[in-house]
């Protein structure tokens, strides 16, 4: 393993295969027929990974992630809608910074960084403010791994006749998300997450009838989803120019999905590489933050060892000469710092992090093991 090519245990960007770097080695025309095609193979693949056809749109957006978030809540919140913000990190807080940015109203809920949301909060939530539209939620909360129970939710705005809108950014590709059995008026994901593609591109899984609706809601021009994709539907291509490299790495990266087995395959994966690097961690005697039952199996967040040797840049750093690129803590009481299970990597892989972080440890003289 090369020092020069370290894998990337982060939350995205996210180590790849050769073959999806080898795909942006091509250049396409914006405007040409096969880059055309190009798109709508991807979003005709994206949608079926949440059994999606019937029911919504996949609009693909340049930018990250973050980009796609703003857009779908521009887009599909009306300028006198009202957004309940559930949040248990900092996703979530973006989240809510985003609708206070755009002017559009909002309240929040909070738990803390290792309690998700219930359902019975967002019932209890609903039922005491009537002015409320929409509901924006975190699937898994990056900043510490916490999965949020999104079915369940789902099934209470739904039932209060409200609209749900799905930061799904690390959970899409990687944990079952069904359009059919899980009511949402957008569901937001990236290129460079699950999905194992590069970064700079979002989509949104926008419901047809409330995309439709959503003429002159935007507070922007190039974020507008209806827009984006009222003109992709006209001329099969993007309004401005598209991340071309980008789109044929992802649609290369989505042709290696299947090929492993699709979403169950890519799940099992991750969740051994979770359990591989969990296992190996405690063996080390590094707690994890989370409670097993409420982690994702897609980024780990670790307490910092108390040893005020241990400093996390220089452990930063010394992992990073051995191969492997890990991640800060985005925790604000304690210190933690985070490991992520996806990408292009094994539980060989996940072994091996491990044994390199053991050898930093030791070399620190925070370890005695």
């Amino acid at each position: 393993m090369s020092t020069a090519a370290p894998i990337l245990l982060t939350p995205g960007p996210l180590t790849t295969s050769a073959r999806t770097r080898q795909a942006m080695m091509v250049d396409w025309g914006s405007w040409d027929d096969r880059f055309n095609q190009l798109t709508a193979s991807l979003c005709e693949q994206l949608l079926a990974i949440v059994d999606g056809a019937a029911s919504h749109h996949c609009v693909p957006l340049q930018g990250s992630g973050t980009f796609a978030v703003e857009a779908a809540i521009g887009t599909l919140v009306p300028r006198d809608g009202k957004v309940l913000v559930l949040i248990n990190g900092a996703y979530g807080k973006r989240l809510a910074k985003i609708c206070q940015v755009l002017g559009r109203d909002f309240s929040t809920f909070e738990t803390a960084e290792d309690e998700p949301t219930t359902a019975a909060d967002v019932d209890r939530l609903l039922q005491a403010d009537a002015a409320i539209t929409h509901v924006a939620l975190i699937h898994c909360e990056t900043s510490t791994g916490i999965l949020n129970p999104l079915p369940e939710i789902a099934q209470v705005v739904a039932g209060h006749g409200k609209r749900l809108i799905i930061d799904a950014m690390s959970s899409f590709g990687a944990l079952p998300i069904d359009a059919r059995q899980v009511p949402f008026d957008a569901l937001i994901a990236a290129s460079g997450k699950c999905l194992e593609g590069v970064p700079g591109m979002g989509f949104v899984f926008a419901r047809k009838e409330a995309l439709a609706a959503a003429a002159g809601n935007s507070h922007s021009l190039a974020m507008d989803l209806h827009d984006q994709h009222s003109y992709m539907v006209k001329t099969g291509q993007w309004r401005f120019t598209p991340p071309t490299h980008v789109v044929a790495a992802l649609h290369e990266a989505l042709l290696q999905y299947t090929e492993e087995g699709g979403l169950p395959a890519r799940h099992q994966r991750y969740a051994d590489n979770c359990q591989a690097l969990l296992d190996g961690m405690t063996q080390l005697g590094l707690r994890s933050f989370l409670p097993e039952a409420i982690q994702a199996p897609i980024i780990v967040t670790f307490h910092a060892p108390k040893d005020p040797r241990y400093q996390f840049k220089e452990f930063y750093e010394r992992v990073k000469a051995k191969g492997f690129i890990l991640y800060p803590g985005k925790l604000t009481q304690v210190e933690t710092f985070r490991v992520g299970c996806i990408g292009h990597v094994d539980p060989a892989g996940m072994r091996a992090a491990v044994q390199a972080i053991a050898e930093v440890l030791r070399e620190m003289e925070v370890l005695d093991i």
